[in-house]
């Protein structure tokens, strides 16, 4: 594989490798730590990143290489009008390898058509976010034991939340899933990733409104924010921004071994109170967030421990 831009990129098998590697790194780390010497990453992020950013510099880090790049479009020739497949190019120059995040969706792929050296999409607007999948898919593995067989629930901005949709994408081709989708009317599901990943697997999925009421069936529960750059109309976003806020309360009506997740950063959505509660996976996350990553960068760059 040349880069990665879509979670779907990657087959099962690639997909169990690079959580067998992450899982090797956790426990053997010394193995890992000069496999990279003498390579270096471009991170270039054309829109704000605090984990994913901060991930993709410590994995390269841990794995003896170096980093260079940018952290905001202002700091880059973009600013100057220039393209991004002219960015690309020129930085490959550079590096051995590019992490891309861009407000524009497409815009890690056609990077990566143009580069010279393998680019990973670090994000791009409402679309793809396949690295944080495969953190998500680390996290799931790691505290179920298994990536089947379960029911998942999405909360929250379901329409712009490109996390979720490459979660689903991810876990549609594995066995005996369902979804619970739980949104306001005006943040469901985009109905392309319900016929691409969904109608088109035959994945049992409900729609509803009320987090309440369903977070007892729930084996997971993928919480997201509202996210104001993504609205149009600032009284939409304040009219929506706090409708789900999970709080011990509600985890109270939860089976006693639920996942909680969320792709940070957080707002409102779950009260800091939740943070002690054994089943509060989201700062794990972060942390299965770096593994996937190196070992990412690993299989790109064809290095092997």
């Amino acid at each position: 594989m040349n880069g990665l831009n879509d979670i779907m990129d990657l087959s099962i098998g690639e997909i169990d490798e690079l959580l067998n590697t992450a899982d090797d790194i956790m426990v053997h780390p010394e193995k890992y730590a000069s496999l990279c010497k003498g390579k270096k990453l471009a991170t270039l992020f054309f829109e704000p990143s605090t984990r994913t950013r901060l991930s993709f510099e410590a994995a390269m880090y841990e794995l003896g290489g170096n980093v260079l790049g940018f952290s905001e479009a202002q700091s880059s020739s973009a600013s100057k009008g220039e393209s991004v497949s002219d960015t690309a190019k020129t930085v490959s120059c550079y590096a051995d390898i590019i992490a891309m995040r861009h407000p524009k969706e497409g815009a890690p792929k056609v990077a990566d058509m143009r580069a010279s050296v393998p680019v990973i999409n670090a994000g791009d607007g409402g679309h793809n976010h396949p690295t944080q999948t495969l953190a998500d898919l680390c996290t799931i593995r790691r505290e179920k034991g298994r990536l089947n067989g379960l029911t998942i629930g999405l909360c929250g901005d379901l329409m712009f939340g490109r996390t979720v949709h490459s979660l689903i994408g991810a876990m549609s081709r594995y066995e005996n899933i369902s979804f619970v989708l739980i949104s306001p009317d005006e943040l469901r599901i985009p109905e392309y990733v319900k016929a691409a990943y969904l109608a088109k697997s035959g994945i049992p999925y409900t729609e509803v409104r009320s987090l309440e009421d369903n977070i007892q069936n729930l084996d997971i529960l993928y919480m997201t924010r509202v996210q104001r750059e993504r609205f149009f109309n600032e009284a939409d976003y304040i009219r929506l921004k706090d409708t789900y806020i999970l709080t011990p309360e509600k985890l109270s009506k939860a089976k006693s071994d639920l996942c909680v997740m969320h792709p940070l950063p957080r707002v409102n959505e779950i009260s800091v109170s939740v943070d002690d509660d054994p089943r509060a996976c989201y700062f794990k996350q972060v942390l299965n967030g770096k593994f996937m990553r190196m070992a990412l960068i690993m299989k790109l760059l064809g290095v092997k421990a």
